[in-house]
């Protein structure tokens, strides 16, 4: 199956992500979960932010390419939130990336070049997530990713939840986040 290395979100590697890997996991890929933290976890997004300010966003990208060093090229980077940011990096400027799955964050590809040749990628966000939506204009980056591209999927879904697939958060949305793993396994058997 597939090698897929996934990076947390700004609340550390909390058990919903696990949770979240041991689900591709049981679908028989090999996922590789590196911890940006050192084992903190967080509350809430605002105290996980700050923890990212205060080591450096700098410092947690580094520590996932760093993360990714020692793997084989040909794997599916995936992130959620912050954790997008080493893996739409290493998708983007790796050799042999196999692919991208960005969860609730998207880049403007300008960030790291241009977006690889025959690379796909999968981006998925709520509809009215202010974090996505607005905020950083991260829907704007993934429209213009999609257009870039015949690659690319961009999938929104009703809402307003921005760690909507974290099943030990309270934003956790059980539909949206079926849906989304349905999506996700369907681009990893590919």
């Amino acid at each position: 199956m597939t090698d897929v290395v996934l990076y947390h979100h700004s609340q550390g590697l909390t058990d919903g992500v696990k949770a979240f890997a041991d689900e591709l996991r049981q679908a028989g890929h090999t996922v590789h979960l590196p911890d940006l933290y050192d084992g903190h976890t967080f509350g809430t997004l605002e105290e996980g932010m700050e923890y990212a300010r205060s080591i450096g966003f700098g410092v947690v990208k580094d520590r996932g390419i760093a993360a990714a060093e020692s793997l084989p090229a040909s794997v599916v980077y995936a992130g959620f939130s912050l954790g997008v940011v080493p893996a739409q990096e290493l998708a983007q400027t790796r050799p042999g990336a196999k692919g991208g799955l960005f969860y609730y964050s998207c880049l403007p590809v300008e960030e790291f070049g241009t977006w690889p040749d025959g690379v796909p990628v999968q981006i998925h966000g709520m509809d009215e997530d202010p974090f996505f939506t607005e905020e950083g204009g991260d829907l704007d980056a993934a429209r213009a990713l999609v257009a870039s591209t015949d690659r690319a999927e961009l999938f929104l879904y009703p809402g307003k939840e921005h760690l909507f697939a974290d099943s030990s958060l309270p934003g956790y949305d059980e539909a949206a986040a079926t849906l989304l793993m349905q999506r996700t396994l369907a681009f990893l058997a590919d």
